[in-house]
């Protein structure tokens, strides 16, 4: 069904008054009053507190640690910002060979509505690939400056994305944007440059940590790199720094998460869900891994991964390293993975460091990302998350030094899959979101900094949302200080869907406190939403969706 979208009196600024004229036919309708569409009680969305009888059967030893809430960021009634996540291609290189807003008309339309639905702003990734991909240091920002000026007259404040990775080959990816082509020339003379696995599998998206001190990229490190990049944005949009650029997600590693490129879903190398590989076989971590053995005195420790890891689609049990009473547990398998998961911690901090300098008077909050690795989470080993560096077992929680990390630069730690309950996932996977969440939330408030969340997957029912409005709540640990909404597209301004998320966004603006979503729009908010039909029920457009 096609949205239409009428206002009684705009919050935008007086001096940009939407008009018919401002969008594409038959995309959204500004003007013509309608009568409010009141929402069914069908549509009424219950939070319901997530408890270990969720959990389903679980066996008698313990999963991990007993996990108690330390404390709260924010106290329980507080309001929970909600964003949207852009397309990822929303900036593109136009034909004038400049950056670009991709469907611009639309986007500018979705935007409306999404601040008359109550959404505090948009997320928008700020693609390596795009902005330095003419040569070293000569930046592109126009597109994005564009896209910047169009969310402040819409009154939507940002949370921009440093993504030093590449788009393509891993969850939800709907478009290619390779890292810059210079950079590929670098890993064409060097292969050793990005990360390897045992089999000697390169993949090129993202820069292996192995060289972040290295010059390796026409005479810079990548830390100097990224630095570069960061500042000329820092220059570049400093009027808008702390007023309508509110955060700066600082990308660690693909996808932009802090992790290694374990389970990379490009060409069928991995599928759900199996436990990945160590990705340290590129000759900057061998040598490393080497150095480390020697400090340590077992020198033949340093000749490689462990060699009974097994491979990207095997279950834990399947392999010598991850089993029950595996390797893991072994002096070596300590040694291997807190080498593995220093340097990946050691990698953020560099990173984030170098942010934190660069953007410390600007007003912009820094935030960073952790990968929500759920399967295989009531196994011992925890055998997915130690392929991805998070060295988190049965007796280690590997969350409470990233934390700690993150709270020595004043970084707010984003963390996917606030959306997922346990008793929805496939019972052989040993799959456990809510207490993975949990975790975390324990790991941040020792800290003492903020938790933001995501959902990992695209969810338009009513049990995500609840599971979300449930997360956010700080008496369950921490509660969030900002909730980022996977993704702006034509299915979320479908009819059903749209009246889901705008009375989510209403709820969360009580803090999740609601134990119904209301049945219409009570509150005198300016957006009425009416449905057109043409025909026999088939839509006459898409609403304004900027995909």
């Amino acid at each position: 069904m096609a949205l239409t979208l009428s206002f009684i009196s705009t919050t935008l600024k007086p001096s940009y008054k939407p008009t018919i004229s401002d969008e594409p036919p038959s995309l959204v309708s500004f003007g013509s009053p309608h009568k409010p569409l009141f929402i069914a009680s069908s549509c009424r969305l219950k939070a319901v507190r997530a408890s270990a009888n969720d959990l389903g059967p679980v066996s008698a030893e313990r999963l991990h640690p007993e996990i108690k809430p330390v404390g709260a960021a924010h106290n329980g009634s507080a309001r929970v910002p909600i964003y949207v996540m852009l397309p990822l291609d929303t900036i593109y290189k136009g034909n004038d060979g400049k950056g670009a807003v991709n469907r611009a008309r639309a986007l500018n339309a979705s935007m409306m509505a999404l601040r008359s639905a109550g959404v505090e702003g948009i997320m928008a990734d700020v693609w390596w690939g795009l902005v330095e991909r003419d040569g070293p240091m000569k930046y592109d920002w126009e597109g994005y400056a564009e896209l910047v000026r169009m969310a402040e007259r819409n009154g939507l404040k940002m949370q921009m994305v440093m993504s030093f990775h590449q788009c393509g080959g891993n969850v939800g990816d709907s478009c290619s944007i390779p890292l810059p082509p210079w950079v590929q020339e670098e890993m064409s003379k060097d292969p050793d440059i990005v990360y390897t696995d045992r089999s000697g599998r390169r993949n090129p998206e993202y820069i292996s940590l192995g060289c972040d001190e290295l010059p390796v990229l026409h005479g810079r490190t990548p830390i100097q790199v990224y630095s570069d990049y960061m500042r000329s944005f820092r220059d570049r949009f400093s009027d808008y720094l702390g007023n309508v650029i509110v955060e700066i997600q600082v990308g660690l590693g693909p996808c932009g998460e802090l992790r290694y490129p374990s389970y990379p879903e490009s060409n069928g190398t991995w599928r759900f869900p199996g436990i990945g590989e160590f990705q340290c076989y590129d000759k900057y971590m061998k040598s490393s891994l080497q150095a480390s053995a020697i400090a340590a005195g077992q020198s033949e420790w340093g000749k490689g991964g462990p060699h009974d890891a097994g491979q990207y689609n095997q279950f834990p049990e399947e392999t010598g390293f991850f089993k029950r009473e595996g390797t893991w547990n072994t002096d070596y398998g300590k040694f291997f993975l807190s080498w593995y998961s220093d340097k990946l911690l050691q990698h953020g901090d560099r990173i984030l460091k170098a942010a934190d300098s660069i953007f410390s008077s600007t007003g912009a909050k820094l935030s960073a990302k952790v990968a929500g690795i759920h399967w295989h989470y009531r196994s011992r080993s925890h055998a997915a998350e130690l392929t991805a560096g998070y060295y988190n077992t049965r007796y280690r929680d590997g969350y409470i030094p990233i934390a700690k990390m993150l709270a020595e630069r004043g970084v707010v730690m984003n963390f996917t899959c606030m959306e997922m309950k346990d008793e929805q996932q496939p019972g052989h996977a040993g799959c456990a979101p809510e207490l993975l969440v949990q975790q975390v939330k324990s790991a941040v408030s020792s800290a003492g900094i903020e938790l933001a969340g995501e959902n990992a997957l695209e969810r338009y029912d009513e049990a995500a949302f609840a599971q979300v409005m449930a997360t956010s709540r700080s008496e369950t640990g921490t509660g969030l200080s900002a909730f980022t909404y996977l993704r702006l597209n034509k299915n979320l301004l479908e009819e059903a869907n749209w009246r889901q998320f705008v009375s989510f966004v209403k709820a969360m603006g009580e803090g999740g406190r609601k134990n119904t979503l209301p049945r219409c729009d009570s509150s005198q908010s300016d957006l009425y939403v009416g449905f057109m039909m043409k025909g026999e029920g088939k839509p006459e457009a898409e609403a304004a969706a900027a995909v």
